[in-house]
């Protein structure tokens, strides 16, 4: 059953809460939960609207984010609540309005069992989710096209041990479903569906052959183009584990395999999918320098690029950005980021050092990313331009002289060139199982 809340404008404006000032600063250390400090968020940039002042996500779920223009003008999210409720919520642009809808009561306190979505061709929103490293990947359906209050019933999509993550798809040349998730022997998966409802046994798609332990564990992106194509940025693993991790491409094309130069990789019947058979976009070993994926969209021409961060040291995370021209991959540095973003408790080791502020590229306009970087003791939001595929860029502040950090950015999939709009987390956090953040939506058309 689900549970709706709905708010006219509830939490909007930029009236304060009560803040403990240390917590804003990412360095500051704490002896006590989060979640019992903060009851909301602030509101620290001036074209900012707060579509919920209790929710978190993972950067490994997409997308996390859409917009849809039909019969009204809606960004929808998805988030977890620091009591555990997975909830989807929408911001009705003309309007004004938030709507919150609990699709899962007792879900889990971790922002990794949060969802990702797919918009359908009549504009119903498809949802997948899992708990992270739990049993079953899941999938819902609102019932009317842009209507979050209805919803279809609970569809298994697999029932296998340590799902995490899911990255949904739908090619309209193949009249097929795809969804994407972290498997049961912790390698990327995928199973494939013609209706949304019935959906193959799953399948390994990437694994190497003298790799296939369960401590090695390659993190993915997707992005499609929605007719043909489903394009991959990957990982040899977590960076904690692997010191050397390096960034990989490949992409799928009616049934086949490939790299960046259309040099085939193999069929469906070959998967899984090599490392060593695949673009290296940047090769670890070789820098002695390990990175980790944040994500991958595609051109007005189909070509793909990558926001990933290099990791020289766990205080010094530099953002890069990765651009396939046709010939060849132009890699470069966008900005350092600063350390790791959570808030580490005092005389304690950090668990997630390699967890930075976030970058996430605009797919409708790749030359464009958002992305938290440490300014001070704080992370904020900024928006960097780019003109020649990366070399030099311009930067203008979405958030300014926050009391508290704003990280993992995200631009909702859907938007056109005539909106401009990005959302992220606020607030306090730890760890991934220990938040207390909200969920903003910056309104500016013209940023």
């Amino acid at each position: 059953m689900l549970i709706w809340e709905f708010n006219h404008g509830k939490g909007f404006g930029f009236g304060l809460g009560l803040i403990v000032s240390c917590l804003s600063l990412s360095s500051c250390s704490l002896d006590f939960p989060v979640e019992n400090v903060i009851d909301s968020v602030a509101v620290e940039s001036s074209s900012a609207v707060e579509l919920t002042s209790d929710g978190a996500w993972c950067w490994f779920q997409d997308p996390r984010a859409v917009y849809i223009s039909g019969n009204r003008a809606r960004t929808y999210a998805g988030w977890m609540t620091q009591d555990g409720k997975l909830q989807v919520g929408a911001y009705d642009h003309d309007t004004g309005e938030t709507e919150v809808v609990t699709i899962k009561e007792d879900w889990g306190v971790n922002d990794h069992n949060n969802n990702s979505f797919l918009v359908l061709p009549d504009n119903r929103i498809m949802i997948f989710y899992a708990r992270h490293n739990g049993e079953g990947l899941f999938s819902k359906t609102t019932l009317k096209p842009e209507d979050i209050t209805q919803w279809s019933d609970e569809i298994v999509v697999a029932n296998t041990e340590n799902i995490t993550y899911s990255h949904p798809v739908y090619l309209s040349g193949e009249q097929r479903f795809y969804v994407f998730w972290r498997g049961e022997n912790w390698k990327p998966t995928f199973a494939t569906s013609t209706d949304g409802v019935t959906w193959t046994a799953p399948q390994v798609l990437l694994q190497d052959s003298d790799r296939d332990s369960l401590e090695v564990r390659p993190y993915l992106k997707v992005v499609s183009d929605g007719r043909s194509e489903i394009h991959f940025a990957f990982t040899d693993g977590h960076p904690r584990d692997e010191p050397e991790n390096s960034i990989y491409y490949a992409k799928y094309s009616n049934g086949d395999f490939f790299k960046a130069d259309n040099t085939p990789i193999g069929t469906m019947q070959d998967l899984p999918i090599q490392h060593s058979q695949s673009d290296v976009v940047f090769d670890g070993k070789s820098n002695q320098v390990r990175g980790w994926i944040w994500d991958i969209a595609l051109d007005p021409e189909g070509h793909p690029v990558i926001a990933y961060t290099r990791l020289p040291e766990e205080t010094d995370h530099r953002y890069n950005y990765a651009y396939w021209d046709g010939n060849t991959w132009l890699d470069n540095e966008i900005t350092p980021g600063g350390k790791w973003f959570p808030q580490t408790r005092l005389f304690s080791i950090e668990k997630e050092p390699h967890y930075s502020g976030g970058i996430a590229i605009d797919h409708d306009n790749p030359t464009e990313v958002y992305l938290s970087r440490e300014i001070g003791k704080v992370f904020e939001i900024e928006k960097w331009t780019t003109e020649d595929h990366g070399k030099t860029w311009i930067s203008t502040a979405i958030t300014q002289q926050s009391s508290r950090n704003n990280v993992r950015p995200v631009v909702p999939r859907g938007q056109t060139e005539d909106t401009d709009y990005v959302l992220w987390m606020s607030g306090n956090y730890l760890h991934y199982t220990n938040y207390s953040t909200g969920i903003l939506v910056n309104l500016s058309e013209d940023q």
